[in-house]
């Protein structure tokens, strides 16, 4: 039980690196939220997708080491490049002189049917989504062998949070989000998760 507690914790804190990065989809979770249209719809449309594709990563990344161990040891390189080079990227955000806020301003959806359309456009056809849900999760969770499982739910349990709190808390984070000094804390606290992260799996390969 004390194992699969650090594992969902694990999964927890590597998935809300990963979501918290400035993107499109935190944009108009961001702005809907701002202007109280559609949010649970638009929250349960990211929480929900996200949670299935990281079942998917942690199911199929699992499924292939069972059936090749040595994938272990190539998909652990693998995504540990991915790793160091995104923490790279993360650090840069953090460091350079052009960081900027998370702007809300933009057209509101008009509709629930509207946001609800461009929500899943967001989400299903952003390539960066797949990487992070099912390929990188699922090969960190794939490391943890029987215990992938719970990595996987804290992993899932990071993306609801965070969607929640960025949806219906969107009047307050609007305001502290929308200055570059908070998003270079944010990046900076991803850029050294993502850096450990990946060095420990190229090294462990």
């Amino acid at each position: 039980m004390h194992h699969a507690l650090t594992s969902a914790a694990a999964g927890f804190g590597t998935g809300l690196s990963l979501i918290v990065a400035i993107g499109a989809q935190n944009a108009f979770v961001l702005r809907q939220g701002v202007r109280r249209d559609a949010v649970l719809a638009v929250v349960g449309i990211c929480a929900l997708s996200d949670a299935v594709l990281i079942a998917l990563g942690v199911g199929g990344v699992g499924a292939v080491v069972v059936a090749w161990p040595g994938a272990v040891r190539a998909v652990g390189i693998v995504g540990g490049l991915f790793l160091l080079c995104y923490g790279a990227l993360a650090a840069r955000r953090a460091l350079g002189p052009g960081a900027a806020g998370l702007s809300t301003a933009g057209e509101a959806a008009g509709s629930r049917r509207r946001a609800v359309l461009t929500c899943l456009a967001m989400t299903w056809l952003n390539p960066h989504v797949y990487l992070d849900t099912v390929f990188l999760l699922g090969s960190l969770a794939a490391h943890r062998g029987v215990l992938r499982w719970p990595f996987g739910l804290g992993a899932a349990l990071a993306s609801l949070c965070w969607f929640a709190a960025l949806g219906f808390g969107a009047r307050l984070l609007g305001r502290l989000l929308a200055r570059p000094a908070a998003w270079r804390v944010l990046d900076a606290l991803v850029a050294v998760t993502m850096l450990a992260l990946g060095a420990a799996l190229v090294v462990g390969s």
